[in-house]
């Protein structure tokens, strides 16, 4: 019998940064309308919020394991930081953010590359980081599927630029609301978040999922810009009343300052030394 296949999406973003939903919303969705195994929180420029997840998901037993990741914003366009312990800081060279990732153990993938926006690593960067010579400023693979506006037009020549550079391959919902986790995704051979890691470096991943229609993305839009908004009066709120509360970063305690885990929701348990430490708010 063939052993199963099992399915991962590596890019969702959470209310900490402009995703529209929390992560209690976007573990509930991948636990009972997917068929995941693994996911990774990938908010821009930060990893409380993929901690908290991570927390919870152990805590709950879900089905659904969670990789701390972060969307870095480099200087040659956005990259995924994953199986990462410490945020990574933007706005340096891909070559430096890569180097810097794979020194704290992390793997680091292309977000919609190819794209002609800022945004997006171009193809004549990848490849000169794929020819130096020095191995720690090399991507791990290359995110083939992406289903908004900014994968659809490319994704032939994403995928062409990956076999001709014998790239490794994963497919991502880049989910910005939970009902769009798991629109794309990666299959791997194992079950695991250490057997997805073991695929991708040897390329035994494959990309997978369905492109958003253009009325879905405009919809997403509108609830980013209502998000925008409440986190407007919640900072002025904040500010006038002074009485150490923020925006929503969508997980338990994350509308304190500085955010912190729900102390009652996540129990120091025996074999534990302490609570899963969450990152204050960047400014």
């Amino acid at each position: 019998m063939t052993a199963r296949l099992c399915r991962a999406d590596l890019h969702i973003h959470s209310l900490a940064s402009d995703g529209t939903d929390g992560i209690a919303a976007i573990l509930d969705h991948a636990e009972r309308a997917t068929e995941l195994d693994v996911i990774a929180i990938t908010d821009h420029e930060r990893i409380d919020a993929a901690v908290a997840a991570r927390t919870m998901a152990r805590d709950r037993a879900l089905r659904v394991e969670v990789v701390v990741g972060e969307e870095v914003t480099t200087l040659g366009g956005h990259l995924l930081a994953l199986f990462i312990g410490e945020r990574v800081r933007p706005l340096r060279t891909l070559r430096t953010t890569i180097a810097e990732i794979h020194e704290q153990g992390g793997l680091a993938i292309p977000a919609h590359p190819l794209v002609p926006y800022p945004l997006c690593a171009q193809g004549w960067v990848i490849r000169r980081l794929l020819a130096d010579r020095d191995p720690r400023v090399r991507p791990d693979a290359i995110e083939a599927f992406n289903p908004t506006v900014f994968g659809r037009p490319w994704h032939g020549r994403v995928v062409r630029f990956a076999a001709e550079h014998d790239l490794a391959t994963v497919g991502n919902s880049d989910a910005h609301e939970a009902a769009a986790v798991g629109t794309g995704w990666s299959t791997f051979p194992g079950r695991t978040a250490d057997d997805l890691r073991a695929a991708i470096l040897g390329h035994e991943t494959r990309h997978h999922g369905s492109f958003h229609g253009t009325g879905g993305q405009v919809g997403t839009f509108g609830k980013q810009l209502r998000k925008y908004s409440r986190d407007a009066r919640a900072v002025v709120r904040a500010r006038v009343l002074r009485d150490g509360s923020g925006r929503d970063l969508g997980y338990p305690a994350g509308d304190q300052r500085p955010p912190r885990l729900d102390e009652e929701w996540t129990p120091i348990r025996p074999w534990d030394e302490s609570p899963v430490p969450v990152e204050d708010e960047r400014r």
